[in-house]
């Protein structure tokens, strides 16, 4: 008799990503997500794309005011991935 694995599907998606090099574009849809859960409707959609590229997380504002918010707040927003996400995946942010 085999012995069946369970797998959740996100450590399914994880594994792939990380056979095929996508960990990084795949954190970047976390964090994307996590933004839709901490902003409210209306601010998220000023949210444009968010990548990351090593260590450094860019996220792209449609919004001035928002953008400058997201500036001036910067280490706050930072601290906060790195809670969530950990600080050995992103060591800093770019708001553009």
């Amino acid at each position: 008799m085999k012995r069946k694995r369970e797998y959740q599907s996100s450590e399914v998606v994880k594994s792939f990503a990380k056979i095929y090099g996508f960990e990084e574009k795949l954190l970047a849809f976390e964090v994307k997500d996590f933004l839709s859960e901490y902003l409210d409707d209306a601010l998220f959609r000023e949210i444009g794309d968010v990548n990351l590229n090593g260590k450094l997380l860019s996220i792209k504002i449609k919004s001035s005011l928002l953008k400058n918010d997201f500036r001036m707040r910067k280490t706050f927003f930072l601290k906060k991935f790195q809670e969530k996400f950990g600080s050995e995946k992103i060591s800093d942010l770019l708001v553009l």
